[in-house]
């Protein structure tokens, strides 16, 4: 297989069997690493930017003391997962396994703001221009750094009152944690599009997603 093909949803969950530190994340593969200090930490850093330069291709990377959040997509490939993603985190996992450091796959998450609206076009270049993102082709609206969270327009002929929403992304692996502490707190769970998306109701009305890779 050509490093530049797209993976599919399928070809990406089978290249993970063999990746335990990752799961998918929306249009990626993500891990978080946790160090027992945080110089070990900065080691790991160093090491996946080496291999990121000798392979030029470059994840994003977050550090937080002794924690390291990596997520690799291929954004010449339109933001999608291909095999140099794959082999990029079988780097990286070996190097974190080198220098003793674990995984924290419950750590995993991605944030979304959403909008519902009767019109998204209206709207979308007034909220691109507003945050300096950039429009993408199914009109959702990113951060060219991809530091701050995505935007996207849920087009609905009846936008609910509260118009925006949060879609929080976990590893299905990880989101039966969250939607039983979620319970835990009695919030109203709507889990008819379970696994793909459990809409939570908080005490006052307001919405959020619990989203997860699986049936989409």
């Amino acid at each position: 297989m050509n490093n530049q093909d797209v993976l599919g949803k399928q070809q990406i969950s089978d290249y993970l069997k063999d990746l335990p530190h990752w799961r998918e994340a929306p249009g990626a593969i993500a891990a978080v690493f946790q160090a027992k200090t945080s110089a070990v930490a900065i080691e790991l850093l160093g090491e996946i930017a080496r291999i990121a330069e000798v392979d030029q291709h470059h994840p994003d990377v977050d550090w937080r003391y002794n924690k390291i959040f990596v997520t690799t997509t291929s954004h010449d490939a339109g933001g999608a997962v291909t095999t140099r993603d794959i082999a990029l985190a079988s780097k990286i996992s070996e190097r974190a396994q080198a220098l003793g450091v674990a995984a924290r796959h419950e750590l995993i998450a991605t944030v979304e703001v959403c909008i519902d609206s009767d019109d998204p076009q209206r709207i979308v270049p007034q909220w691109a221009a507003g945050l300096g993102y950039r429009v993408m082709d199914d009109g959702s609206l990113v951060d060219p750094d991809r530091r701050l969270p995505a935007i996207w327009f849920q087009e609905t002929v009846s936008p609910n009152p509260n118009r925006f929403h949060l879609d929080i992304w976990k590893p299905y692996s990880e989101s039966s944690v969250v939607l039983d502490t979620l319970r835990d707190q009695e919030a109203v769970l709507d889990d008819q599009e379970a696994p793909s998306f459990v809409v939570a109701t908080d005490r006052q009305g307001n919405r959020f997603c619990i989203c997860t890779e699986r049936d989409r």
